[in-house]
């Protein structure tokens, strides 16, 4: 525990530096993914697959670019598009196969499109440089939560195959850690409480989605952690694996609730 109090002041900064905007954001996020995704695809070496690195990389930069930039989402589409024919040279020439692609792609939809939302959240909308402090918010207090509340009150295992250590009271202490901060969060920054708890009760169970989904593919890949970067809490991924799916879910709810 002592290990994980310190990681996470450590990762504190970071995440200042994260919600900053402009340069500092697009360079967090460009190291951050790159990361990421290298553990991504570095876990599915364990079961001898052959993931395309470089096609992965040449999106991650091409995302940086793009937010450099402000490239519009046809020259997006339009990247992803000449870097799948690459993806098909290299399966042509019988360097990879089809489950190599799959996992290339997969892992580029998981980790690049989803953790960009968070550069969204604080470009494009209004106040984003506030916003984009609840995707964190809700999946690291939710993860908090869920942890002290399991450990005290857990009995119901919540997915034992998935994520044996996991339960369902402290699944619901992790929702209830996710509206308690974010009503708190709200009144500082004077936002509608009503959204405020709509965004984080969902927002947790979410969260919880994500950390199960990253679970479910450790468990299939049989290791522990994505990687070691992070004393206490394993790799980038497996700190960030909650924040992945929050993030495009809190973009999206807000442009329909703020308009």
């Amino acid at each position: 525990m002592k290990q994980r109090l310190v990681s996470a002041m450590i990762m504190l900064p970071l995440l200042i530096l994260l919600v900053l905007g402009g340069l500092p954001l697009y360079i967090g996020g460009l190291v951050l993914m790159g990361v990421a995704l290298h553990e991504f695809y570095n876990a599915f070496v364990k079961i001898q697959k052959r993931p395309i690195y470089e096609i992965g990389y040449a999106f991650v930069v091409a995302i940086f670019l793009a937010n450099l930039f402000a490239w519009s989402t046809s020259v997006y589409a339009f990247i992803m598009f000449v870097l799948f024919l690459v993806a098909i040279i290299y399966v042509l020439k019988q360097k990879r196969d089809v489950v190599d692609l799959s996992l290339t792609f997969s892992g580029i939809l998981y980790i690049c499109f989803c953790f960009n939302y968070i550069i969204l959240i604080s470009e494009r909308l209004d106040r984003g440089h506030i916003y984009v402090w609840l995707v964190f918010i809700i999946a690291f207090m939710t993860d908090t939560f869920a942890y002290f509340v399991g450990r005290r009150f857990g009995r119901h295992k919540l997915m034992p195959k998935t994520s044996p250590k996991k339960t369902i009271e402290g699944s619901l202490g992790g929702i209830a850690g996710s509206i308690i901060a974010c009503i708190i969060f709200g009144l500082i920054f004077k936002l509608p409480i009503g959204v405020m708890v709509i965004i984080s009760l969902f927002g947790s169970i979410i969260a919880q989605m994500g950390d199960l989904i990253a679970s479910a593919i450790k468990r299939y890949v049989d290791i522990k952690d994505y990687g070691k970067i992070i004393p206490g809490h394993g790799g980038v991924l497996d700190r960030f694996d909650s924040v992945l799916l929050v993030a495009p879910y809190v973009y999206f709810l807000l442009i329909y609730l703020l308009k």
